[in-house]
């Protein structure tokens, strides 16, 4: 039986130190160039102060997970009032910060922010039929006024199925079928296909260990000719735009493992049958240049 031989990154030790901001404002930054980050800021001395001494169940310091979540969504290019509220998401929550504080600090869109995230985190789904889950997204949606919220439950989620660890056996399968039916297609309807694609391989990793050790161990064998035919062929496909004369950005990914997995197991073939273990994405400037 193929083993894999490297630790894979959401089983790592969690850790027991206090980040800092600098990784949050440099991906908020890349992303707005010169813009203020003072709201950004406060928000995190807030939440600082605010979870101060509170851990989270894998025994960390609990300020890491809004700063988590806070850095998935900067990373998705939302404004300083959305990484605020992403900082903020679980104080009104777990602390004495109240809404009509943050309203005071932070402003009425925050509030209304972290408001529509605490009324999602006090749903609970028990069941996993497609129809129901699919009703699911639609309540989900629903319930939000505002797109930010299901972004920043999106990156929520997505942070806490990295530590998923620190919960028992029947929780982990449970919030990993949950993810996979709920949360990973709500993420792929927000466009966020980064965050889709590893609430999958992580709800894969916890519902089918096995099968997900196997596929990431055979794909990290082939990597060497991946990785230089992925090079190639986007050098090929950036001589082309040039030779049109279109500007564009070109950008190659290897495949994740639950798209392998699910060919594997619903096209019944075996891995040396899938020959698409790489993506291309092409950035054009007009919807005219696609064509």
């Amino acid at each position: 039986m193929v083993t894999a031989t490297r630790v894979l990154p959401w089983r790592c030790r969690p850790r027991a130190t206090v980040e800092e901001t600098s990784t949050l404002l440099t991906e908020f930054r890349s992303r707005h160039v010169g813009a203020d980050t003072t709201l950004i800021e406060r928000a995190y001395e807030v939440a600082l102060a605010a979870h101060a001494g509170q851990t989270r169940k894998s025994g960390e310091p609990y300020i890491n997970h809004p700063m988590s979540v806070a850095t998935i969504v900067a990373r998705q290019g939302l404004d300083d009032t959305t990484v605020a509220a992403a900082l903020l998401h679980d104080a009104v929550e777990d602390t004495p910060v109240s809404l009509d504080d943050l309203e005071r600090d932070f402003g009425s869109e925050a509030r209304l922010i972290v408001d529509g995230v605490t009324k999602l985190d006090r749903l609970h789904f028990d069941t996993r039929e497609e129809q129901q889950a699919a009703s699911m997204r639609k309540m989900l949606v629903a319930l939000s006024k505002d797109l930010r919220v299901l972004i920043i439950k999106s990156a929520d989620r997505l942070h806490n199925m990295r530590t998923l660890a620190a919960l028992p056996e029947h929780k982990q399968q449970r919030v990993a079928q949950e993810t996979m039916d709920i949360y990973a297609p709500l993420a792929n309807r927000l466009g966020m296909q980064e965050v889709k694609d590893q609430l999958q391989d992580l709800a894969l990793a916890t519902l089918h260990p096995k099968r997900y050790s196997q596929i990431d161990q055979m794909v990290q064998d082939r990597s060497p000719e991946r990785d230089l035919y992925l090079a190639q062929l986007v050098g090929e496909v950036e001589c082309r735009l040039a030779e049109l004369g279109i500007s564009g950005r070109v950008a190659g990914r290897p495949k994740q493992l639950w798209s392998i997995y699910e060919k594997m197991i619903v096209k019944g073939r075996s891995f040396d049958e899938i020959h698409d273990l790489v993506g291309v994405r092409v950035i054009v400037d007009s919807v005219r240049d696609c064509y």
